[in-house]
């Protein structure tokens, strides 16, 4: 159960669980505070104003994130990025949406919003085209079998591994570079073995790729691009 409270003029969403510390969380502009079954109110008050700066910084970055999202659009004769590269939204008659090493194509006289929507189109035909053929050749390199593989329309996940072998990729990875889509399908496969972040994980990982720390932070680059981007 949620309950609303203010302290120092920042108004916060507080949960109760059975979690041992407190924690404080900003998402889409709304202050979220995790706190213990027993913590005295006053005591997340003192918390949550001992955050005051944090809280006030994180939450200016998510509104210059949300105004940057509403003005994203996209158009004919724009770039939007594929492996890493820029592709041009190109105009050609015909109903269909496919791509070239250089362009996207779709139907003329769509609305900014239909491009977006074409372009999820051909980024998933990209993706189903890769990205489980990549998976399936380091998966024999690392003697694991999944159960599955599949390309979704995950928003806040590159990719996942269930507890039944079933792996899923967003089409999202398809704008990284081929390595970085490399790490994230290696990371995914590693939990097939290791379903945590332990340091047994990251030595599986880095046994297939020495550099993941660095295409790691390649990852993250993109995913803060990203972030100012509205995709439907």
């Amino acid at each position: 159960m949620r309950v609303n409270y203010t302290v120092n003029n920042i108004a916060y969403s507080l949960t109760r669980s059975k979690r041992k510390t407190a924690a404080i969380y900003i998402r889409d502009g709304i202050v979220d505070v995790r706190a213990p079954l027993k913590m005295p109110i006053k005591e997340i008050d003192k918390f949550v104003s001992s955050k005051e700066e944090w809280i006030t910084k994180k939450l200016t970055l998510s509104a210059q994130q949300a105004n940057r999202q509403k003005r994203f659009t996209l158009d004919y004769g724009d770039t939007v990025l594929c492996r890493n590269r820029p592709f041009t939204i190109v105009a050609q008659f015909g109903d269909d949406f496919w791509y070239d090493d250089n362009n996207f194509y779709m139907p003329p006289g769509l609305t900014p919003n239909e491009i977006k929507r074409g372009c999820v189109r051909v980024y998933t035909k990209i993706a189903e085209s890769i990205i489980p053929a990549r998976a399936q050749n380091f998966a024999v390199l690392m003697s694991v079998k999944p159960a599955g593989i599949r390309i979704s329309n995950a928003r806040s996940q590159w990719g996942s591994c269930s507890v039944k072998k079933k792996i899923n990729f967003s089409w999202r990875l398809v704008m990284a570079d081929d390595d970085v889509i490399d790490y994230v399908v290696v990371h995914e496969l590693a939990h097939i073995i290791e379903m945590n972040h332990l340091k047994k994980f990251w030595g599986i990982v880095g046994n297939v790729i020495p550099d993941f720390k660095a295409r790691k932070i390649r990852l993250k680059e993109l995913q803060q691009r990203l972030s100012g981007e509205n995709w439907v």
